[in-house]
């Protein structure tokens, strides 16, 4: 009888010992699952640091902001680039853009312009009128529900032609481990069914499907605002931080125009995407023009090349420098020591936030701006905030006021947007502060620091200040974790 019992507990002992050995295994593949695809190879051709090339460049500003009547304007200059941009084109475009669907970002409150429908209407008006255009179209999954809806944008451009492409985002490294080990184990074999969405979805009336919300935690995103085209006068480019959504009326945007070289870099720059997701664009070489000391100048940069060009400006920025920061997402730790280096050294800064209380026509709590705020105030950085700023924009000028630096684009100053998680385009541009686009860079935001015509663009820190000791530890948690949105 004993010698039964001791074969019974030492088998119930291997059972449990077994158990556990399972369970050490499938965590030990979880955690190499999520480690590299944290660390895994880039792309070829992404983190891109483009030569500096001469260049004209001009700097397209949108508003918007409530007059002191309580009506809601507007002036939406980017768009109308673009659209012009669409006509003068011969025979290319390309047009990578985050959000190319009018459901996100609807309010109840305010009529809005259907810039996503303006869009195609324009692309299908030039593809009708020549037929031999070659137009790509790249965006992100998102705007499908990551294939939970077809939408209507995409049903339209395809009937006449134009290629639209879906970004593929597997191949791009993760930016919330914990959840995308486990997703690429069991999950990314999953299908979705157009419109088999059943659950609530926080960015429009279109229902989710559960494959949806488990791809979405991946938090991966071609986050890119690019055109590319080519005209008469040569090639044409803009960068920019506006989406083609209807919630982009209730956004403040910037966005840079530039010709010559530097618009074929940029076309150039979105070959990885397309090779990324089954598509081919052309490539074209051209020769770049002379540069002289006195010669505006820019530069492409994707990806983790953003975070080095910016923390490169506040680094070597120098007492009394003007250092100009407008942001809808700020959070990066690199950037943030490096604008508090900067203000010790002496250097002016001036920061526009966005208070994060709306982001896409949904009520957020504030993060991660407002803990970050605390954070750069408490060292004596200016900030104010602006509640309709969805601009990514850093300037500095000399304090002999005659050389002058400016970062613009698609990417918010967040480890996923500047340490190789996100797609992301930039443009920097260098050369004499007398040149017109810096003017148009200090004017733009003076006028949203200071307001005009009786008209508030920006309120006081303390209207939203935080000084919640949790919120600041909260978000230094999802920031290091990137289990977050932002």
């Amino acid at each position: 009888m004993r010698i039964f019992q001791k074969f019974q507990n030492e088998l119930k002992w291997s059972k449990r010992r077994y158990f556990m050995v399972v369970v050490l295994i499938l965590f030990i593949v979880y955690l190499a699952s999520a480690i590299y695809h944290t660390v895994k190879p880039l792309p070829e051709g992404l983190d891109y640091t483009g030569p500096m090339r001469a260049t004209q460049a001009q700097m397209i500003v949108d508003q918007t902001f409530v007059d002191t009547q309580g009506k809601l304007y507007t002036d939406q200059k980017i768009f109308a680039s673009i659209l012009e941009m669409i006509q003068r084109a011969k025979t290319t475009i390309v047009f990578d853009m985050f959000l190319l669907n009018d459901q996100f970002g609807q309010s109840d409150s305010h009529k809005q312009r259907l810039f996503s429908q303006e869009t195609v209407q324009a692309l299908i008006e030039k593809k009708r009128l020549n037929p031999q255009i070659n137009i790509s179209v790249i965006t992100d999954p998102i705007n499908s529900l990551y294939g939970a809806i077809e939408p209507e944008e995409y049903v339209q451009l395809r009937r006449v032609g134009i290629n639209v492409v879906e970004t593929n985002l597997t191949p791009l490294r993760s930016s919330n481990p914990a959840w995308s080990g486990l997703w690429y184990l069991c999950c990314q074999g999953m299908g979705n069914q157009v419109g088999g969405g059943w659950l609530p979805n926080p960015l429009s009336s279109d229902k989710l499907t559960l494959r949806s919300y488990l791809n979405f935690f991946n938090f991966k995103t071609n986050h890119r605002k690019v055109v590319v085209v080519d005209t008469d006068t040569g090639w044409q480019a803009l960068v920019g931080s506006k989406n083609m959504n209807a919630g982009g009326a209730l956004q403040s945007n910037v966005a840079v125009m530039v010709h010559g070289a530097v618009a074929v870099d940029l076309l150039n720059s979105e070959q990885p995407v397309a090779k990324m997701s089954g598509i081919d664009l052309p490539y074209v070489l051209i020769k770049a023009e002379p540069i002289t000391d006195n010669t505006l100048q820019a530069q492409v940069l994707t990806e983790k090349a953003i975070q080095r060009a910016v923390v490169n400006l506040l680094d070597t920025a120098e007492k009394n420098d003007q250092v100009d920061l407008t942001a809808f997402y700020l959070s990066d730790r690199q950037v943030i020591g490096s604008l508090k280096d900067a203000q010790k050294r002496g250097v002016k800064i001036r920061a526009l936030l966005n208070p994060n209380q709306e982001a896409v026509a949904r009520y957020k709590d504030g993060m991660p701006n407002q803990p970050v705020a605390q954070e750069l105030y408490d060292v004596g950085v200016n900030v104010r905030w602006c509640e309709h700023c969805h601009s990514k924009v850093i300037y500095k000028r000399s304090s002999h006021g005659q050389k002058a630096e400016l970062i613009v684009g698609s990417a918010n100053l967040t480890a996923r947007n500047l340490q190789n998680y996100n797609l992301e385009t930039d443009l920097r541009v260098v050369g004499l502060a007398s040149d017109p686009i810096f003017g148009t860079a200090r004017q733009s935001f003076d006028q949203t620091w200071f307001g005009e015509n009786n008209t508030q663009k920006s309120v006081n820190y303390d209207i939203y200040a935080s000084h919640s000791h949790f919120k600041y530890w909260l978000y230094r948690f999802m920031e290091w974790s990137g289990f977050c949105s932002f």
